[in-house]
């Protein structure tokens, strides 16, 4: 074996290699630590000097399955592809790497750069065939070691986890009993928070709801500590929303147990290495799922609802058809629309100053770049009247039922939060009670002792007045008492539902959630021939209604006069004037488009826009300016100067209409003299004689 040891491999650099897979083994297992750092004295022995040893030892306690975080054995890829290197050395060859493509990539380069691997088996040259060979046996045992340990360790725990028996780590409001069952958490304030969670979640319907409501309330949610001195302990904290999601989702709070709801899977990284990912699997790919399996919190049937309408809330993932939460906004019937020429959800843009003019429209054209306009487009005052006026008629008889229990509910909810908070007085006063005894069993000689056991009874005692103070302070503010008078109130306001609707005071979050109680979507289709939107209402019940709603028109189409308008201005046209005209239509208590009285001018601009000519009330004997202009060979701005001098009797019924001259024979001749006279007048026939 020594033989393969040449002057030229001495006169580089031995490396020793050192890695153990966790920090465990590393703590626990040092026989193998310490046997790993024994190869410098292996490398010394084999010829080299102490000084041209170098040991790699900052991968203990990292898995060699790739090579992306293990620094030292990037180091040695690298210094062997420089030449660097005369020997490798380590306590097993597997030990430099699990993953194949590693193993192969530095034997590759060892054997390029004539690089020794040594190991307690024996002296290995990967540029000789049959060492080659023996290495790529080894690293295939290696990779067919690794799947044995894994498929065992797998498969006893998928059947145990299967038969429900496999313990994990539970969520906050389970624990594990003395029997190695799973039941409810003996405190009952944890069990309250987790209660109210679902609770208030089953009313609002959004997780971000179950944020706020907490921290309105001003409660705290708990959480038990896995590991460290604080094991087992129960934590209070503020209620975020990732915690929100993570009771919601859990399976476990319905009474199921369930295995295999997180698989990790390597995938290649953006800088081309393999790392792992854990990814959600869906749930029918859970590897074991035991329904009724212990005690929950509420059924699965709820689970599962919830799980869908979280799905439906995300603004972030693929179209869904569900509704979603109740959100911000006038538009009532936000979520409820669907198209009815491509099937997607509808979406609400608010336009006009400040968002006042909603506007429902399908704009999947423009997420997906395509030209042309929206499949459907119309505002909210088109349907929502409609769908409100037919639930109003759906709602009228059960009016009273829907507010009694309504304010039962606002009742519980005002219940479970000073629930709550009677809990954690309760806490509190135990915690004070718990430091008066410890300090009141306190020998009193030992004064050390007893003034810390002292100021921890006093703090414990601030600590409780200052939940006792909060609460008082909520009540005042935030919870709302409901007197026999208000409950008078608010019945015979059931029994009027459209006025509670119409009050400003009721928000429209509310006024959602209500349509949501009843209308599971809305399909528009739009219709052409006449001009019409149908909606397809399907009630949670499952029954499906029509209703019809009339498209309004569109302004330019509402300014437009009729036909049969601007027939009877044609005809008026004839025999009256433009003010004449304005007069009559104002008599018969007629408006314009835009709903003021009529104007000369109005009339004018109509008679413009649809070409009708000005009436023609010449009298006997009358003349036109260009009658006048060719009788004396002059220009039509020539008569018109005339006009303005005084020289012509002219006739005009109103501004914009065309003069009546009148001539007498003594007023001729006096015209005809001076175009003849005149310097600046002259005939057409000499202006036409002269050009030519």
């Amino acid at each position: 074996m020594m033989s393969k040891i040449m002057p030229h491999h001495k006169e580089k650099m031995a490396y020793v290699y050192l890695r153990q897979s966790t920090v465990g083994q590393v703590l626990h297992n040092q026989e193998s630590t310490e046997r790993q750092y024994a190869l410098k004295d292996r490398a010394i022995s084999c010829g080299w000097m102490p000084e041209a040893v170098r040991v790699l030892d900052a991968d203990l306690g990292i898995s060699g399955c790739r090579m992306n975080n293990r620094q030292d054995f990037k180091t040695l890829v690298a210094d062997v592809s420089l030449n660097k290197v005369g020997a490798i050395f380590a306590l097993e060859a597997s030990r430099l790497s699990r993953s194949s493509a590693d193993w192969n990539r530095l034997f590759e380069l060892c054997s390029m750069t004539d690089t020794l691997i040594i190991d307690e088996d024996g002296f290995y040259d990967p540029a000789e065939f049959n060492d080659q060979l023996l290495l790529g046996l080894k690293g295939i045992m290696s990779q067919a070691e690794l799947h044995f340990i894994r498929a065992r360790l797998q498969g006893g725990k998928l059947n145990k986890a299967q038969k429900g028996q496999l313990r994990f780590p539970l969520p906050v409001g389970l624990c594990h009993d003395e029997e190695g069952g799973i039941g409810l958490d003996p405190d009952e304030q944890v069990r309250g928070a987790v209660r109210l969670i679902f609770d208030t979640f089953r009313e609002s319907g959004s997780a971000y709801a179950v944020c706020r409501h907490f921290a309105t309330a001003n409660l705290l949610f708990p959480k038990r500590a896995y590991g460290g001195v604080w094991k087992g302990k129960l934590i209070w904290g503020r209620l975020t929303y990732e915690r929100v999601l993570s009771v919601l989702k859990n399976p476990s709070y319905a009474g199921a147990y369930v295995y295999g709801r997180y698989q990790t899977r390597k995938i290649v990284s953006a800088d081309g290495g393999i790392c792992s990912r854990t990814q959600e699997v869906p749930l029918d790919q859970w590897q074991a799922l035991i329904k009724d399996h212990h005690e929950g919190y509420i059924a699965w049937e709820e689970y599962l609802q919830n799980s869908a309408l979280l799905q439906a809330n995300r603004t972030n993932g693929e179209e869904q058809m569900l509704s979603g939460a109740a959100r911000e906004g006038s538009a009532l019937l936000q979520g409820l629309l669907i198209c009815g020429e491509c099937g997607r959800r509808m979406t609400v843009r608010y336009t006009g100053n400040g968002g006042l003019y909603p506007t429902y429209e399908c704009n999947w054209r423009k997420r997906e770049g395509l030209t042309g306009s929206s499949c459907l487009s119309f505002r909210r005052d088109t349907v929502e009247p409609v769908v409100v006026r037919r639930v109003f008629e759906i709602l009228k008889p059960r009016q009273i039922e829907i507010a009694v229990k309504a304010l039962e509910e606002l009742e519980q909810r005002n219940e479970a939060v000073d629930t709550q908070w009677r809990m954690k007085i309760q806490r509190a006063e135990y915690q004070a009670e718990l430091a008066q005894r410890r300090y009141e069993e306190a020998d009193p000689a030992n004064r050390l002792v007893a003034a810390t056991l002292e100021k921890r009874w006093n703090d414990a005692l601030v600590d409780l007045e200052n939940v006792k103070n909060h609460h008082l302070r909520f009540r005042r503010e935030q919870q709302r008492e409901i007197t026999a008078e208000q409950r008078t109130k608010l019945l015979a306001l059931a029994r009027d539902l459209p006025r509670l609707w119409n009050n400003p005071q009721t928000p429209a979050k509310d006024k959602k959630r209500m349509l949501r109680l009843l209308i599971k979507d809305i399909t528009v289709e739009r219709l052409s021939n006449p001009k019409r939107l149908i909606l397809h209402v399907r009630w949670q019940g499952g029954v499906i209604e029509d209703l019809q709603c009339a498209v309004p028109m569109r302004v330019q189409d509402r300014l437009r006069y009729g036909e049969q308008f601007v027939s009877r201005i044609r005809a008026l046209a004839e025999k009256h004037t433009d003010a004449d005209i304005a007069g009559l239509l104002n008599r018969e208590g007629l408006k314009s488009a835009t709903g003021k009285t009529f104007t000369a001018a109005a009339i004018s601009w109509i008679r413009y826009k649809h070409r009708i000519p000005t009436p023609q009330l010449k009298r006997p004997g009358e003349l036109t300016v260009k009658q006048v202009a060719a009788k004396f060979r002059v220009s039509t701005g020539v008569v018109y100067y005339w006009i303005e001098r005084g020289y012509l009797n002219a006739r005009r019924i109103q501004d914009g209409y065309p003069y009546w001259i009148t001539l007498d024979r003594q007023k001729e001749q006096q015209l005809e003299r001076r175009a003849r006279t005149s310097s600046k007048l002259k005939p057409k026939h000499q202006h036409s004689e002269r050009s030519r």
